[in-house]
């Protein structure tokens, strides 16, 4: 497992600065990366979000040192197949979710960041060459045999998953049952906010609910306007920890993460609220946390 070493040289203040002077991605408004229908043989044949046209404008690149381009936190997201309790596929909110946080990664942080990400499956040979890896909606997670042995070889060996929103204790039934299958002899745990994770960059004091953008952008008209799906009304951050107590997979049940992320130029009040207040803080700490221990 090649491991990336990573230095993060920011604080609130700066975060607050640059996200306040943020250009505006144009886009309509409505839609998104979680495209349905004739959308999934474009989104299988894709090698990188870049691949795939953004809903919310072009978001910028950049450019590595050249000899370097390897030496990068890559974000890499897991193709798989559509199964399980409910949720939506494995290209819900991408590319724009990817190319913001990879963006925001680099401009904020001093974090070298592939502009491309990936999109791998767990069986592809080349995982190992990535410490960091993302699935979203795993209340719709199935995965056969040999992806099973595959997921448990990478955590063991030192590889992150972050599982992220999904919503409902149906959901979170249907992913726990699939982690019980990768590891039988392990548990999912709640993280306590005393955790390092939750202060190594930004001081997160609550596990604050990242809702899709109908509903959050809904409390701008409505400050009563539910924002939470399928009866999840509190956030959970659960974790699994190998035998050293390294966290293996963290699952962010009952919040959104990658809308925050997707959306975060379409509508100013859901940005601010958000994506600047949670989704952007909780990723930069995740990663920096998973990539430096």
């Amino acid at each position: 497992m090649k491991k990336t070493v990573v230095i993060v040289l920011i604080g609130m203040l700066a975060f607050a600065v640059v996200l306040g002077q943020k250009r505006r991605f144009r886009g309509r408004f409505g839609g998104g990366g979680g495209g349905w229908g004739g959308w999934g043989e474009q989104y299988d044949s894709a090698r990188t979000p870049r691949d795939i046209p953004q809903h919310g404008g072009d978001t910028p690149t950049w450019t590595n040192t050249p000899g370097f381009e390897k030496d990068v936190f890559t974000f890499v997201r897991i193709k798989r197949a559509r199964g399980g309790y409910s949720g939506g596929p494995w290209w819900t909110d991408t590319p724009d979710s990817d190319i913001n946080l990879a963006f925001r990664l680099q401009q904020l942080t001093s974090i070298r960041v592939n502009p491309d990400g990936l999109f791998l499956r767990l069986t592809d040979k080349e995982l190992n060459d990535y410490p960091f890896i993302y699935m979203v909606e795993p209340g719709s997670l199935e995965l056969d045999e040999q992806e099973i042995v595959a997921l448990r070889k990478y955590l063991l060996n030192g590889g992150f998953l972050w599982m992220d929103d999904f919503w409902g204790e149906g959901e979170w039934a249907n992913a726990e049952r699939v982690m019980k299958e990768v590891f039988p002899d392990r548990t999912f745990v709640e993280l306590p906010l005393s955790h390092p994770l939750y202060h190594c960059v930004f001081e997160i004091r609550d596990k604050a609910m990242v809702p899709n953008v109908e509903n959050g952008s809904a409390q701008q008209y409505n400050p009563d306007y539910p924002i939470w799906e399928k009866g999840g009304t509190e956030t959970h951050h659960r974790v699994i920890f190998d035998d050293k107590g390294r966290i293996m997979v963290f699952a962010t049940h009952d919040t959104d993460n990658g809308d925050g992320w997707e959306w975060e130029g379409n509508n100013h009040y859901y940005f601010e609220h958000f994506s600047e207040k949670t989704a952007y803080p909780l990723a930069i700490n995740v990663i920096f946390y998973v990539m430096t221990h």
